[in-house]
């Protein structure tokens, strides 16, 4: 697939890909700079028409104009102000901290068991687990909102019943329905609370509108994180020398969590709709066109990234996009970022070897990319790692 994003990104950056007889075509960017200034330019590019292309191909989103990510001006810029100040680097300080802890759990679990499942046993729980708190997801729910995550936008299964990730969506609102009330009733110091106390455009918000944006952030919360990890994992074992860079503290923390970031880009594309006439490159996107911006593409753009198919944990400057840019920059980037750099922060000081046991399992999805499976034997470190030495 690289190729064929290459062969897009030279020779033709604005592709129009046709519809079928039941769906619409729709255009396909792929270079770093044009998917940039189209995710910052709300006015002739909204999202309100929906922001995945599954649900642009049939209509559009219900939520738009509702939820944060599918709803643009000065609502937008208000409902984001709302919910920033619980994603405050300063709000989530005593967050990031429970986050450390909970990964270092998880691995010292894991190095008594010896081979766990990376993905199923580790990193499905680290940001489950920290947006569950922020929402206040009561303990006993916790797995049961993980599979239908799961299952709301991708799938273990080639085949997978195309009804299952409508019913594990409509499960998520209702589940979120039941908390928005009591949250209504009885307030407290969660997300949840906040969305149903705080005014927006000078009222109340509609329950329905806090559970739409409920059930965007624990599906934003969870995906992208949960497949860095894995991914992060995988590209070291594949390559030993990232590894030892990690394990000997030649990289940063940061520079390593920006290139897992960047080297995995877990969301491939986001989408939006014309709002007028719009030339790029020779062709005109028309006023109504959908039009489809793909991360996965832009993030090797070789125009931006020196060797971009080299995964290098101490690459600088690096300009990703898999947060998003613009006004729908992620509203989680911060805490994403935290979580990814506790992870390998805890594999660098816990971990002395990684080593695959058995075959890795991908989901099957046109939106995420990432792995659901990947089964490892882990050996403990013993004294000080060569970074604390």
């Amino acid at each position: 697939m690289d190729e064929v994003w290459a062969g897009l990104r030279r020779d033709d950056p604005v592709h129009w890909h046709p519809g079928t007889a039941d769906t619409p075509g729709f255009w396909v960017v792929t270079r770093h700079a044009d998917v940039s200034a189209i995710l910052r330019d709300p006015a002739r590019f909204t999202s309100e028409k929906g922001n995945v292309l599954a649900t642009m191909l049939h209509g559009g989103d219900s939520g738009a104009g509702r939820m944060l990510a599918v709803t643009d001006g000065p609502r937008h810029k208000e409902l984001r102000t709302v919910l920033m100040s619980a994603f405050s680097p300063r709000a989530l300080a005593g967050v990031a901290q429970r986050v450390r802890s909970t990964t270092r759990r998880l691995l010292e679990e894991a190095l008594e068991r010896g081979k766990v499942d990376f993905a199923q046993d580790i990193a499905s729980h680290i940001p489950l687990a920290t947006i569950c708190d922020l929402l206040a997801v009561p303990e006993a729910d916790r797995d049961y909102i993980l599979t239908l995550t799961k299952s709301a936008l991708a799938s273990d299964y080639a085949n997978q019943d195309s009804g299952e990730d409508r019913l594990a969506r409509g499960e998520l609102l209702l589940y979120f329905h039941d908390l928005t009330r009591q949250r209504r009733a009885n307030p407290g110091d969660d997300v949840i609370s906040l969305l149903a106390t705080r005014k927006v455009g000078g009222e109340l918000l509609h329950e329905d509108d806090i559970v739409l944006n409920c059930y965007s952030l624990i599906m934003g919360g969870d995906e992208t994180s949960r497949l860095s990890m894995i991914g992060a994992v995988h590209a070291m074992i594949q390559r030993p020398d990232q590894w030892r860079a990690l394990k000997s503290g030649d990289v940063t923390m940061a520079s390593a969590g920006e290139e897992v970031l960047r080297w995995t880009t877990p969301t491939m594309h986001f989408g939006r709709v014309a709002t007028e006439d719009v030339e790029l490159h020779g062709r005109t996107i028309a006023e109504g066109d959908l039009v489809t911006l793909w991360f996965n593409a832009a993030n090797r753009d070789e125009g931006v990234f020196d060797d971009p198919y080299r995964f290098d944990l101490g690459r600088s400057p690096n300009k990703h996009l898999t947060l998003g840019y613009g006004p729908h920059f992620c509203l989680g980037a911060h805490l994403g970022r935290v979580e990814i750099t506790a992870m390998l922060d805890g594999l660098r000081t816990f971990v002395a070897e990684v080593e695959q046991v058995g075959d890795e399992r991908h989901i099957y999805s046109n939106f995420l990319s990432g792995m659901s499976s990947l089964p490892v034997a882990l050996t403990p470190q013993r004294g000080p790692t060569p970074w604390e030495e």
